[in-house]
């Protein structure tokens, strides 16, 4: 059922021509650039060795980690939407990318600062680090997820979107394998997980390799960002337009929602079972990690995984978006998502779905040779499998549905609906972690959000 959501036309329909192929592809490039943040910092690598290694304890330092994300995501739900409204009538959004993304890059890279065991003061150094690369990465994708209804006809946007984060999975499987075959040795041996010395002199036993994370994802940035500022065409600025108090301005669109309630519920929706998402990619791999003793080489394998899996799921979930729509891929990823995370948290040390009692990990048995550890990757894959569709989807359904005079400031709501309640889940895990002492049942008030999403989601009607 077709719901006139705005009567300006949508960003999408504005653009009824592809722009060059050389345009689409370097878009794309800004998440292959920017994914190494995402995998190695916040999921796979670093999180858990800041969790396990850097602080006092491991559920310390999930509580540490998840406060962190908390003010990060509260810092981002405040200034996108301010963001993007500043942005739009007519200004430039390029150097705007460019400001975030040396930011960026300065934050990201004093990562290295978290020796294992390191005193308090530089625990919270490296903290705040983590937040400010957070939040400039974030605001920087507002204005690059703007640019994207430019780029090609609405009828296209979901594959364009789609191909987006698979290319971003596989950079950041790329990153991946590039840190654990070259970089990254394990303390015992000095040894990377396919039995290499690291070609730069590194401190195994300083955790020199996990150190230098944040400094090879802001090099991996300065890299491959530099087709996007090259080829990605920025609008023109619009001389002589009035432009009225950006808080103004929001205030108005935001006044304006309750008389579109298909964006509005979307906004909603989104708020909460993003809010989830990310709260199961930040604590999946240090809950997988504390449960079986994962090395660095299996919490390795563990990513690669989830991560290859993400690019089929990418590219197969955008040709679903184009085919059935934006709501239908949302709505039946999240059905998927609550099987994987009720799956997930049917598995401790000798238990698989809740009741069936396994053999417990022995230590020194080899890599993945306990059945929880197969149950949990298996259920970890589906996870893997539906996060890019459901994130894809979102964007595109917003593309098309946000009015092309004010698409930046949409895409500012956009964030804000990713990161608005994100604090709050983080918060939710800690705390629960903090009162419970309980890392399991901290992972199980993630539920909350996705079900609440998935029932906000329902009543939403798209046009197409």
């Amino acid at each position: 059922m077709t719901d006139t959501t705005f009567a300006t036309p949508s960003a999408a329909a504005a653009s009824s021509e592809r722009a060059p192929r050389r345009a689409r592809l370097s878009w794309v490039m800004f998440d292959w650039s920017a994914q190494p943040f995402y995998t190695l910092v916040l999921t796979f690598l670093f999180a858990p060795y800041f969790a396990n290694v850097v602080a006092p304890s491991g559920a310390e330092g999930q509580k540490l980690w998840g406060y962190a994300a908390a003010a990060a995501g509260l810092l981002i739900a405040i200034g996108s939407p301010l963001l993007g409204a500043m942005a739009d009538g007519g200004r430039r959004r390029k150097p705007w990318i460019a400001l975030f993304s040396l930011i960026f890059v300065g934050a990201v890279s004093a990562l290295w600062l978290a020796t294992p065991g390191a005193p308090f003061n530089t625990i919270l150094l490296v903290l705040a680090a983590f937040v400010v690369a957070m939040v400039a990465i974030e605001f920087a994708t507002v204005f690059t997820n703007a640019i994207m209804p430019g780029l090609a006809p609405s009828e296209e946007l979901g594959r364009l979107s789609g191909l987006g984060y698979a290319v971003g999975y596989a950079g950041g499987l790329v990153s991946l394998a590039v840190m654990l075959v070259w970089l990254i040795a394990e303390p015992g041996t000095g040894k990377t997980i396919a039995g290499f010395t690291p070609p730069i002199p590194l401190d195994a036993t300083a955790r020199e390799g996990e150190r230098l994370i944040g400094a090879f994802a802001a090099i991996w940035f300065i890299v491959f960002i530099i087709p996007f500022f090259l080829f990605v065409p920025d609008r023109q600025p619009v001389d002589g337009k009035k432009h009225g108090s950006a808080l103004a301005e929001l205030g108005k669109t935001i006044k304006s929602l309750p008389q579109h309630p298909s964006m509005l519920l979307f906004l909603l929706a989104r708020m909460l079972y993003a809010d989830a998402l990310a709260a199961v990619f930040t604590f999946g791999g240090i809950y997988g990690t504390s449960l079986f003793n994962w090395s660095q080489t299996e919490l390795g394998i563990f990513g690669i995984a989830i991560i290859t899996i993400g690019v089929l799921g990418a590219l197969v979930g955008g040709w679903l978006d184009d085919k059935l729509g934006s709501k239908t891929v949302i709505v039946g990823g999240l059905v998927l998502l609550m099987i994987a995370i009720a799956g997930i948290l049917s598995v401790d040390r000798t238990h698989v779905l809740y009741t069936i009692e396994v053999p417990q990990k022995v230590d020194g048995a080899g890599h993945f040779s306990s059945i929880g550890e197969w149950v949990y990757m298996g259920f970890a894959v589906l996870v893997g499998l539906v996060a890019a569709p459901i994130q894809a989807a979102s964007r595109t359904l917003l593309a098309r549905l946000a009015p092309a005079d004010k698409v930046t400031q949409f895409f500012g709501l956009f964030a804000f609906s990713g990161k608005a309640t994100a604090f709050l889940a983080p918060l939710l895990v800690a705390w629960v972690i903090d009162m419970s002492g309980d890392q399991r049942l901290g992972m199980a008030s993630i539920t909350i959000f996705l079900v609440i999403g998935m029932a906000l989601m329902l009543p939403v009607r798209t046009r197409r």
